[in-house]
């Protein structure tokens, strides 16, 4: 073989690399929603519905016949009723009566008088009528003082301070105490602005938002608790914080019967289902009620 001649390997062709076809990736499976968490409130409604239809009607229906027909009344002006709301924490409605009379003896405004119509519900007998408190005077008074003042109330070192600072939150918040503004605000929009204002909770700004502007909150006492959860409007182990919301689920069919739900529970709660020895035979719901009965329909 020649110096010239190509040697064995390159004359040989060069073979071609292959190239691998591209692999295609599978597509890419859409993201799937998460599922928004059912509404605790909206769900107990709903199963209330399905498995013990018109419970709560044929409650109301019931007590309504026992105890008469609850029509709404306006009974203070909205500080007047916050501050006697706080003043009926964790003491009797009667005590809480001498607290704000004697706070409208020491801080007199001047302003017309108020007429007390506290209707079935209320545990005391009822203001006399008289105006409301100075509401700046009460802000400004020596903590001393005000503790002297609302003495009758009983609590009245923890109640006094508390009164001052939901005023002057109120204050700061709206350049008076006037809560007037409130009836114009949607029902929910005017409980979280309450709420914000520290250690008033939902029960508390219900009562005001209820009895001064007729919105549908249910407030959630320990009696209509109670009775609540020995029917079966609540579940048993609902906590205080959620029965507000399904009261809300429950009566958002019907929310002009808030006012008469509330005053019923409570009355009935006072009245027959107490505590301690509820007395079943006299109890118009009897047939319906749990407690009685665990599978009355």
């Amino acid at each position: 073989m020649s110096p010239t001649d190509p040697s064995p390997e390159t004359s040989r062709p060069r073979a071609t690399p292959r190239i691998k076809p591209a692999t295609k990736r599978p597509a890419a499976k859409p993201k799937r929603k998460k599922r928004a968490k059912p509404d605790p409130a909206l769900a107990w409604a709903r199963r209330l519905a399905r498995y013990r239809p018109r419970l709560l009607e044929d409650t109301l229906d019931a007590l309504g016949d026992l105890y008469g027909p609850q029509i709404w009344r306006r009974r203070l002006d909205p500080t007047s009723e916050l501050i006697l709301t706080i003043l009926t924490q964790n003491s009797a409605d009667i005590n809480a009566e001498k607290a704000f009379v004697a706070l409208r003896a020491a801080y007199p405004s001047g302003l017309a008088d108020e007429v007390h119509e506290p209707g079935a519900g209320w545990g005391g007998a009822g203001l006399p009528p008289g105006a409301p408190p100075d509401w700046a005077a009460v802000e400004g008074a020596p903590i001393a003082e005000l503790i002297d003042v609302i003495r009758p109330g009983g609590l009245a070192p923890q109640k006094a301070p508390r009164i001052q600072a939901t005023l002057r939150k109120i204050r700061e918040e709206r350049g008076d105490h006037s809560l007037e503004f409130l009836g114009s605000l949607a029902p929910l929009a005017a409980r979280d602005w309450l709420t914000s204002i520290p250690r008033i909770g939902k029960k508390t700004a219900s009562v005001l938002l209820l009895f001064c502007f007729n919105q549908p909150l249910m407030p959630v006492d320990r009696h209509v608790e109670r009775v609540a959860k020995r029917i079966g409007l609540l579940p048993a182990k609902a906590p205080a914080d959620l029965a507000h919301e399904q009261f809300i689920a429950l009566l958002a069919g019907t929310p002009e019967r808030t006012y008469e739900t509330h005053v019923l529970l409570i009355h009935h709660g006072r009245a027959l289902c107490q505590a301690r020895s509820p007395k079943h035979d006299l109890c118009p719901i009897r047939a319906r009620c749990r407690f009685v009965d665990p599978k009355a329909p």
